[in-house]
């Protein structure tokens, strides 16, 4: 069952990269979220097509939009942090835009995104906002589509609350 508005979002640990920071942290997601305006965009793995040539550019290329309006940028995939830190190296992820990798899916699969791909457990594509850890806003891809979890649909969405 996926989570729903107004219920605070689960608590698990994550590793964490920020490029502000050389060595990968771990976590907890009350504290990640506590206190602040997040965006977190949900992609099915590192290095795939349209997660690399779509998804995580076009945060990128609008991340100063996203701080000018006092809002945080996460990226959760289910992949090792080692494979999500060289994914933020290769697609120039600016410091503070923050790589949340879920090793073994525990939030994602508390968040009711989870779903059995052809490499194992992954995300759904999947956008959402929280304040101080409550969940505010969810948008879910259908399967095959990129429309409602990207960079300039979470601006638009955001801009409302």
């Amino acid at each position: 069952m996926t989570i729903q508005i107004g219920r605070v979002l689960p608590d698990a640990e994550l590793a964490v990269i920020d490029g502000a920071v050389p060595d990968v942290r771990r976590q907890r997601t009350v504290e990640l979220f506590g206190g602040r305006k997040v965006v977190l965009f949900a992609v099915p793995g590192a290095f795939t097509p349209t997660c690399s040539e779509r998804h995580l550019p076009g945060y990128v290329a609008k991340f100063n939009a996203f701080r000018a309006r006092g809002l945080d940028v996460f990226c959760l995939a289910v992949n090792d942090a080692y494979v999500m830190k060289a994914w933020a190296a290769a697609q120039h992820v600016p410091p503070g835009l923050l790589m949340l990798a879920d090793g073994d899916a525990a939030f994602t699969r508390a968040l009711g995104l989870a779903f059995e791909g052809s490499m194992g457990v992954r995300s759904r594509r999947a956008a959402l906002y929280a304040e101080d850890g409550v969940l505010r806003q969810l948008h879910v891809e259908a399967p095959g589509e990129f429309r409602v979890s990207s960079a300039e649909a979470m601006l638009e969405a955001v801009g409302a609350a």
